[in-house]
This record gives structure tokens, C-alpha cells and sequence, in this order.
């Protein structure tokens, strides 16, 4: 069992606080991950088309289906006691729209059998890079241009006023549980364009730009040494 502790003054945890804050208190004292997001769906529930969204042990998914075809049908969500579960549950609580359609277009691929059996296809990949590492970013012109050509000393330097009016929201829920412990060559695979969440046949693109987040101005007190961006391990040029 995790130690269960979050520093929510980190910029990309701080967004989630009111909600994720008092469900953590509620299982430190010993709810499942599970009974405490279902706390929170108490005074909001999520309306799904198989029921209201509930959250279950990992335990009630049976042998041999699929995770998102359990969600789909049972509108539960299986949930470990894990850091990992916590924070795809949070990310359930605040984007449920989002998540349903993800669930939604994860059914359609595998009616489709767009890959054929045991394969993930293009579709259900997308879906699954994006609800892992994904980040939405909004962003002026020129930054958005310069994270397309991987111009990371503008990004860092020339540039860097113009994050101030940047706006960003991180939906993976992977990404959240990596930076319990940030490390300089995290990535989150940002999309520039949020309507692309809307169309599928977009999305399958997989229009992704690699970010490694501790670059974003705010997020580390070291990016604020232009240096910090030249470490082409972590930062890399196009190809």
C-alpha cells in the first residue's frame, strides 16, 4: 500500500486538490481507492447509458473480459488499490464526458476488430497514449509552432513570457502517477488542437507532440537556466 501522501502545491497535482484531496484523507484512514472515489460520485453522480458510473474491486472483473468492455456494459470501473487507479479515478471524476467517449470509442474499435484478435489497432493505441501520458495544451502561435519543431532553447528562452498565457490540463492519469517522483526526462504527449477529442477519425492520427513536462516554466525551478534545455538526451531535435 502507497504511503498515500501528494504534494498538491506541485503545479500539475494543485488543479486536483479539492477534489482528490479529501478522498486521499478518506483512505489514508482506511477506505479502498474505490469506496473513496465512490464518496465523491455521492454529491455528483456520472450519468453513463449502462447506469450510474460507479467504482468496484478490481476482483469483480471477470476472467476474460475486457476492462473496457466491463466499463461499458456495468458503467463500473474496476479499481486496485494502487496510485495508479487513484489518479485514473480522479481523472474519471473531473472529465467524465471525456472519459465516457474514450470508453465508447474503445467499443466501437473492437467491434470493428479494426486490428484483428489480440491486437490493440490504431484507434484503441491512440485512445490508450493519450489516456495514459496525454496533455492538452492551448498555447499561443508561437509556442505551439515551437514545440511542433522542437525548438526547446525558444521554448525556454525567447519564448518563455508567452507560457504565461498558456493553459494546460493534464488527462493521463499515468503521466500524474509518474510525477509523484519528477524526474527531468518525463513526457506527456500533448495535443495542441483539443477538438481532435472530439473526432475519432483524428485522434486515430495519434497528432501527439512529446513534451518533457519539467520544461514547462513553473514546473521546476531549474528550467529557469536556459541549460536545463539543452540536454539533447531529454530534449531532443526533429528528426
Amino acid at each position: 500500500m502507497p504511503p498515500w501522501q501528494i504534494d498538491w502545491q506541485q503545479p500539475w497535482y494543485a488543479p486536483l486538490r479539492t477534489l482528490g484531496e479529501p478522498l486521499l484523507a478518506q483512505i489514508r484512514q482506511g477506505a479502498s481507492v474505490a469506496q473513496a472515489l465512490n464518496s465523491a460520485l455521492q454529491a455528483q453522480p456520472i450519468h453513463l447509458p449502462a447506469g450510474d458510473l460507479r467504482f468496484v474491486a478490481q476482483t469483480e472483473l471477470p476472467a476474460g473480459m475486457g476492462f473496457e468492455a466491463f466499463v461499458h456494459s456495468q458503467a463500473a470501473v474496476p479499481t486496485r488499490d494502487n496510485w495508479h487507479d487513484f489518479f485514473h479515478g480522479l481523472i474519471w471524476l473531473q472529465q467524465p464526458q471525456l472519459k465516457a467517449r474514450f470508453n465508447a470509442w474503445h467499443l466501437e474499435a473492437l467491434a470493428a476488430d479494426e486490428a484483428g484478435p489480440g491486437r490493440r489497432g490504431p484507434m484503441r493505441d491512440a485512445l490508450t497514449l493519450f489516456d495514459e501520458n496525454g496533455l492538452i495544451l492551448q498555447a499561443p502561435a508561437p509556442l505551439a509552432e515551437a514545440l511542433r519543431e522542437r525548438d526547446w532553447t525558444a521554448l525556454g528562452g525567447s519564448l518563455r513570457p508567452l507560457w504565461r498565457q498558456a493553459r494546460w490540463q493534464v488527462v493521463g492519469h499515468a503521466l500524474l502517477e509518474k510525477l509523484l517522483q519528477p524526474r527531468k526526462p518525463i513526457c506527456a504527449h500533448v495535443l495542441l488542437d483539443a477538438s481532435v477529442l472530439e473526432d475519432p477519425l483524428r485522434l486515430r492520427q495519434k497528432p501527439f507532440f512529446a513534451l518533457p513536462v519539467l520544461g514547462i516554466p513553473g514546473w521546476c525551478a531549474a528550467n529557469e537556466n536556459l541549460d536545463f534545455y539543452r540536454d539533447p538526451g531529454v530534449f531532443r531535435p526533429l528528426r
